[in-house]
């Protein structure tokens, strides 16, 4: 194994905001070239030079990365690859939009559109997590002891109950909402809560909040410690929603070289991560060893991460368009797109690197999503 790129913290949205006003002000945007030596990509493809800023969340959705650093796909193709890690996406998006990293993961919520329309130049490149049968990774938990007493049987039972999210105007409300319109229910027909994944197990616990829509492996440890069950798998009713995207600054995709060779290397990590759980559970092709990589990486104990439903990474970057303007729609519904921030969601799509790769790579047939 080659050794990993260097990781800086962005502690706070503080940290970052006078170097955000300052490139934005300046008009200045981060690139894969170096602009002391002005290093090209070679003619074989390879990126001999280049530097790369990228951000992550230090997540199980970051594995692509993580793998694609761990093992060396980065200086394969002659990237310097640093990453950047930031307390949550809200932080990431304005650092990829105005420049201050070149790459990023996001979620395609109602926050992101608003930043692109406020003016931030940020593209979505390739799928970083879709929801599919067989990777239920965001359940919907209920209170152990209101199914249990016959309180809560079926989705319809959830009107007028607490039901906790991570944040409003996210892919998760989006989610929330397929799953309530399955029983007639509106999104308003419930309490929202908004709350970080790790408070979500305690307001489970003692009663705060009577559902949940909860990521893994939180959602496994609900389960181990009794506070809630699986209740409703989403990929049900909404296989192949959008949930996490890979993006790039538009300067960074307008060099062209570098971008395609992170991208490379991004769809081998992806690959490599595939196969590993493409059953839905960490039983695939060197399964044992990337499950560890990633929970060191990550932080979080091997046998836990694991047991947790892995998420769902394309092979082949494809990014599910149809689920992107679904959920932008039900954003607008709800007032949660600001009205001078109207985008064309389609256009924010750019296909190209992955296509590029993909034909140098090979496609990898999948029937994931139903």
């Amino acid at each position: 194994m080659t050794k990993p790129g260097r990781t800086r913290v962005i502690p706070s949205t503080r940290a970052v905001a006078p170097l955000i006003a300052l490139l934005i002000a300046g008009g200045t945007a981060a690139c894969g070239t170096d602009a002391g030596t002005g290093t090209q990509a070679s003619g074989d493809g390879t990126c001999a030079g280049e530097t790369v800023n990228v951000g992550i969340n230090n997540s199980g959705s970051d594995a692509p990365i993580l793998i694609a650093d761990e093992k060396g796909y980065f200086s394969d193709a002659g990237l310097e690859v640093e990453l950047i890690e930031f307390k949550s996406g809200g932080q990431m998006v304005p650092a990829i939009g105005s420049g201050q990293i070149d790459a990023g993961a996001g979620s395609p919520g109602a926050g992101l559109y608003n930043a692109i329309g406020g003016g931030l130049d940020i593209r979505i490149v390739a799928d970083k997590a879709t929801m599919v049968p067989g990777h239920a990774y965001m359940p919907l938990m209920v209170r152990k002891d209101l199914v249990d007493s016959g309180q809560v049987q079926g989705v319809g039972d959830l009107r007028g109950l607490t039901v906790a999210q991570s944040s409003e105007g996210s892919t998760a409300s989006a989610t929330l909402g397929a799953i309530l319109g399955t029983a007639g229910l509106a999104y308003e027909d419930v309490t929202l809560e908004s709350l970080g994944f790790p408070e979500h197990v305690a307001a489970l616990q003692n009663g705060s909040v009577d559902a949940s829509l909860l990521v893994e492996p939180f959602a496994t440890v609900a389960e181990e410690q009794g506070a809630a069950v699986r209740f409703f798998d989403p990929s049900e009713v909404y296989s192949g929603q959008q949930v996490a995207v890979l993006l790039y600054n538009g300067a960074f995709a307008g060099e062209g070289a570098a971008a395609t060779c992170f991208m490379e290397a991004y769809l081998r990590g992806a690959r490599d991560y595939y196969k590993a759980v493409e059953p839905g559970s960490w039983t695939g092709e060197n399964a044992e060893a990337l499950s560890e990589l990633i929970a060191q990486r990550i932080g979080l104990d091997v046998e836990l991460y694991r047991k947790a439903v892995p998420h769902y990474v394309d092979p082949n970057g494809e990014v599910q368009v149809e689920s992107l303007k679904r959920d932008y729609e039900f954003f607008q519904q709800h007032g949660w797109i600001e009205a001078d921030a109207d985008v064309n969601v389609e256009e924010l799509v750019d296909p190209s690197f992955a296509d590029s790769v993909v034909q140098k790579l090979g496609e990898i047939e999948t029937d994931a999503i139903g």
